[in-house]
């Protein structure tokens, strides 16, 4: 056995607070250890070169580094490892940056835990095994959950690159929240100029198919070949015979909420969300149709002139087999209606959120475009927009900054001037964070070009006096209390994660954080992968951001995608749970804690029902073996006898 320890200095991460030559001479006393030095910065290509001399100069055996984490860099060590003819397997790192040198003020506490660290790290190393990756094959077709910008722009990066792409959308047209804005920052483009093109390309493109109306049923498999269930909802509608005529919402004589709009005016029960929706045709609602409801009416199919209205549709279950998965399901605004009742929202109808501003001010929406308050319908002279409604707020749950209020609440004071040139706009704000390129120019614009009226501070209350709103907060830079009598009230709303993101984490098998964002695998060195191989998250669905930001994230997902694709077969981890079917007992306790759908029942040759692995679905996450009575299970690369020989090396330190 000839191990060679490898010491970082990591700049002075790890050296200003552990003595790592101390370090080095206490392990080079260790048996078996041939080689312990310090290597200043060992991740980069001089301290790897270091690494590959000492393996063929001296032959070594075992490697170990002690640095950083290994979610930071074993993947490095690992190639380093391998290119000079080591099994990668036979690397053990020892964490002494984030578990010892950032966490400790004491350099002698501090370097003796270094030291123990790295010795269990060499203890673990002599009983490592060479261990092969196995192989699978790949699917060249990749499933995009979420119609949104982000989701359509993976989709057509993709579809360009020349990979078959499915587009599957919960909403009955593609869109997402950015297809309800009127104008977006801080170039102020037409929003629909901007989306309306590509959803078209997306009907259009010869290598995407687009299902809409539809969501993920189930997830099964491994990367490279996953196995999904799409459940197509009925539409009632043939898209295939639809011209998208519109005869049939003319005609149809019941009227419901309309959710595009947020409720602020009614839609036929047979409906198209939106003018530029795609497809461009309609879906009934069938909590709303008096004939699929009562059996009474039918007019839109006897008006109907190309006999695309069919009753009788059924929910459709597809099953498709895809080699990645892009998830990109966007956003919803932070439930403002509980959580700050002291605004009125629902009692006083001038109170209003963003996304209903939105669709004040747009053309397409409830009003034309002429901004008018819902209590009367009177035009604004007075207007106050409420910012951090949602965002920034632990007492309500909501630390985190929603990254796009400051900015669009500016956007709204500029638009609002437009739209009514008497107007005053208002805003409350805590802080502006405006850190995207021509960001600040914009809110400085919507200052001084639009005479915005910034407050800094919080509102406590709002209350309707006769006709008016009254704002009741502080300024806490004069450092009095305000009141403001408004028309009417915008409340800045922060991003909230989809209302179904948590369940679709759960038939996925990714991870989330406590506000149901999906987390990505390391937030600066895999920012769009998931922690499932071959699973990619891209959008506000994995954090707060604005559209440039979705996109740029939609394009990069999309790029590891391709290059995944680009390969007939990929390595699969050898770290997997391996079963003793002699000390089997057929409990079956580990397929039922397995997350990963990993385990299945065999019968032997002798009649016993034991458990097995596929080898393909097993991440390695040990549940198994930790569940396992009779200890049948064992986690290849993570042994009990490794773990004790660590638990040892470190009980003989002390």
């Amino acid at each position: 056995m000839r191990i060679g320890v490898f010491i970082c200095h990591c700049g002075n991460n790890i050296a200003a607070t552990v003595d790592v030559e101390q370090v080095a001479a206490a392990i080079a006393k260790l048996p078996g250890v041939v080689v312990a030095t310090t290597i200043h910065h060992a991740c980069s290509e001089g301290g790897q070169r270091t690494i590959r001399q000492a393996i063929k100069e001296q032959g070594l055996t075992r490697v170990v580094v002690a640095a950083c984490s290994p979610r930071v860099h074993e993947a490095t060590f690992k190639r380093a490892v391998e290119s000079a003819g080591l099994n990668p397997y036979l690397l053990e790192i020892a964490n002494i940056r984030e578990q010892c040198s950032w966490i400790h003020d004491d350099r002698e506490q501090a370097t003796i835990k270094a030291t123990r660290l790295v010795g269990m790290a060499v203890a673990r190393a002599r009983r490592l095994e060479s261990l092969t990756p196995g192989r699978v094959r790949v699917n060249k077709k990749t499933l995009v959950i979420g119609g949104g910008i982000a989701g359509i722009q993976a989709a057509l990066d993709l579809a360009d690159g020349g990979h078959k792409v499915v587009l599957v959308e919960r909403q009955p047209s593609i869109g997402g929240n950015m297809a309800r804005m009127d104008k977006i920052f801080p170039t102020l483009d037409c929003s629909s100029c901007v989306l309306s093109p590509k959803m078209v390309e997306v009907a259009r493109h010869p290598n995407i198919e687009l299902y809409t109306y539809a969501e993920i049923e189930q997830v099964s498999g491994f990367v490279g070949n996953f196995k999904v269930t799409i459940r197509r909802r009925a539409r009632f509608v043939d898209l295939k015979k639809c011209t998208g005529c519109g005869a049939c919402s003319i005609k149809c004589p019941i009227k419901a909420p309309s959710e595009f709009n947020l409720q602020m005016d009614k839609r036929p029960a047979v409906y198209t969300p939106f003018p530029q929706a795609i497809p461009q045709a309609p879906v009934i609602d069938k909590t709303r149709c008096t004939y699929l409801l009562k059996g009474k009416c039918g007019l839109c199919r006897k008006i109907c002139p190309s006999e695309a209205i069919d009753y009788e549709q059924q929910d459709q279950l597809l099953e498709q087999e895809f080699g990645a998965i892009i998830v990109a399901t966007g956003y919803s605004l932070v439930d403002w209606k509980s959580l700050y009742g002291e605004y009125g929202y629902g009692r006083y109808p001038d109170v209003i959120s963003s996304l209903q501003y939105e669709r004040l001010m747009s053309a397409s929406g409830p009003t034309g475009g002429c901004i008018r308050r819902p209590s009367d319908g009177r035009e604004p002279r007075n207007i106050v927009i409420i910012a951090c409604v949602g965002s920034r707020d632990p007492a309500r749950g909501r630390p985190y900054c929603s990254s796009v209020c400051c900015m669009y609440s500016a956007k709204y004071a500029i638009l609002t001037k437009e739209h009514i040139p008497e107007a005053q706009v208002m805003i409350f704000y805590m802080d502006i964070r405006a850190t995207g390129k021509m960001y600040e120019e914009f809110v400085l614009r919507a200052r001084e070009q639009y005479a915005a009226q910034y407050i800094r501070g919080r509102v406590s209350e709002i209350f309707q006096k006769q006709d008016k709103l009254i704002v009741r907060g502080s300024d806490t830079l004069l450092g009095r209390p305000v009141e403001v009598a408004a028309d009417l009230v915008v409340l800045a709303v922060g991003i909230d994660s989809a209302p179904d993101a948590k369940e679709l984490a759960k038939k996925l098998n990714i991870s989330h954080d406590e506000y149901g964002f999906f987390t990505e695998s390391h937030p600066k060195l895999r920012p769009v992968e998931s922690s499932i191989a071959g699973i990619f998250i891209a959008g506000a669905c994995q954090a707060p951001k604005d559209i440039p930001m979705t996109v740029a994230q939609a394009s990069s997902a999309a790029s590891k995608v391709m290059d995944l694709l680009s390969r007939d077969e990929l390595q699969t981890s050898p770290l997997i749970a391996e079963i003793d079917v002699r000390r089997c007992v057929g409990c079956m306790r580990c397929l039922k804690v397995c997350p990963f759908q990993a385990i299945s029942e065999q019968t032997l040759r002798d009649g016993r029902k034991v458990a097995q692995v596929q080898a393909a679905l097993c991440q390695g996450c040990g549940l198994c073996s930790a569940t396992c009575l009779p200890g049948a299970i064992y986690s290849k690369g993570f042994s009990d006898d490794q773990l004790i020989g660590a638990i040892e090396a470190l009980c003989r330190s002390n």
